[in-house]
């Protein structure tokens, strides 16, 4: 396929150099532009021979990467686009690998500091999604094979104050205390979140490192949380993922094609901070699982405890009609009790109000140590959608005996940015 591969991409792409990212402007007009003028014509080779649509994992938006490796076997060298009106990594098909980098920033970094670091990232992010190793990099090699890479950056309430105060939206706090928390235990809070996503762990690791020589003047890392889920291409596109405990999980989650799903996951500049229109609030938990005593519990109770099989993710209200069979609340068995437990996950995570929902974006991690969930989800307002739902579940949940939130934290997830335009322009002019 190589030799197909058309001649201009490949001339630009041995022209772009990295001293070129950073220099004349060249971050929007140099490789921005070059990322818009071969978009369309990598759009005609994409990936019409190295995978088809009903392949496992096949992403429509992937391109190759702007390098001579991108031909190379697998799908390493295939890259997302980071310009948008929103931030890739949020709607994008999940990723096999998550690291969530929180950073607290330096006493000394104020609004005109901040500006400048936006403006270093937005090169790098430009640069190492594309598989274009950014200025200095000692091992420019390891960007050339991005696998699907993804950067996210959000802000905490104490970077937003740095800038402006009159912009932080009320919801850019700690969430309210819920009962059964356990935190404080070195994974909450943070002023900078860069979220970094890939199918190999090689490019995840690169961007890390290149990201954090940009960030390190300008904060120190708080808290560093990888995750991860089924290698792409293990199952069918579209299965819903398993978490650790064996369950079928994020069955009920918005989908980008859903007539409601823009309001319920973008924020608007009618909600009173235009900065921030096209980006989202996230909200990170981390929750351990208590994996030995679970794995005592036979294998009815633990689908009572949750109100679906572990076979397929059936609701117990209709066993064999598959994951995505509504649960009926109401149905009784044969002595006229629930089929599904009042206090059973799915019944209190269930909402009446369809504004109330959340877009799920969660990935297992097991550090040696310990295992569970980073359950990560995306929403337009957090006290008004996130937080009930897990009052609810803090209240009475058969699963809280085998759960335990160790962490949280909540970010303003920056809109997206265009060619030329610096990621975060809207919050620090």
């Amino acid at each position: 396929m190589g030799k197909d591969r058309p001649a201009d991409v490949d001339q630009q792409s041995r022209r772009l150099s990295r001293r070129a990212l950073l220099t004349g402007g060249a971050v929007g007009a140099g490789l921005g532009a070059l990322l818009g003028g071969a978009g369309g014509t990598a759009g005609g080779y994409a990936l019409a021979e190295r995978q088809r649509a009903d392949e496992p994992g096949f992403d429509p938006e992937a391109t190759p990467a702007l390098n001579s490796l991108a031909d190379g076997p697998g799908f390493g060298g295939e890259a997302l686009p980071c310009h948008g009106a929103h931030q890739a990594g949020i709607t994008t098909v999940p990723a096999t690998h998550v690291r969530h980098i929180a950073y607290t920033l330096r006493p000394e970094t104020d609004r005109d500091a901040i500006t400048r670091m936006f403006r270093i990232l937005t090169g790098d992010i430009e640069a190492l999604t594309a598989g274009v190793a950014p200025l200095a990099d000692p091992e420019p090699e390891l960007a050339e094979r991005p696998a699907r890479l993804t950067i996210t950056v959000g802000v905490g309430p104490d970077l937003v104050d740095r800038v402006d105060p009159a912009k932080r939206p009320q919801w850019l706090a700690p969430l309210p205390a819920f009962s059964l928390d356990k935190l404080g235990g070195g994974f909450d809070g943070g002023d900078l979140l860069i979220t970094v996503q890939a199918d190999d762990q090689l490019p995840v690791a690169h961007a890390a490192r290149m990201l954090h020589r940009d960030l390190d003047r300008f904060g120190e890392v708080a808290w560093v949380q990888q995750g991860f889920r089924q290698a792409r291409g293990a199952e069918a596109a579209g299965s819903t993922m398993r978490n650790l405990m064996g369950q079928v999980d994020g069955t009920v989650n918005p989908k980008p094609e859903d007539a409601d799903f823009d309001p319920l996951i973008w924020v608007d500049a009618a909600d009173g901070q235009p900065w921030l229109a096209g980006g989202s609030a996230f909200v990170l938990r981390r929750i351990r699982m208590e994996l030995d005593t679970w794995d005592r519990v036979d294998r009815p109770g633990r689908e009572q405890t949750i109100g679906r099989t572990l076979s397929d993710g059936a609701a117990l209200s209709d066993p064999h009609g598959g994951e995505h069979a509504p649960a009926d609340f109401d149905a009784k068995n044969a002595l006229g009790l629930p089929i599904i437990s009042s206090a059973a996950h799915i019944r209190r995570a269930t909402s009446t109000d369809p504004n109330e929902r959340i877009v799920r974006r969660a990935v297992n991690y097991d550090d040696g140590h310990e295992a569970g969930l980073l359950f990560g989800c995306f929403q337009r307002d957090p006290l008004t959608q996130f937080v009930p739902i897990q009052q609810r579940l803090d209240e009475a949940d058969l699963l809280n005996e085998w759960v335990t939130h160790t962490g949280s934290a909540v970010f303003a997830i920056l809109p997206g940015f265009t060619s030329g335009e610096t990621l975060g322009a809207g919050l620090t002019a």
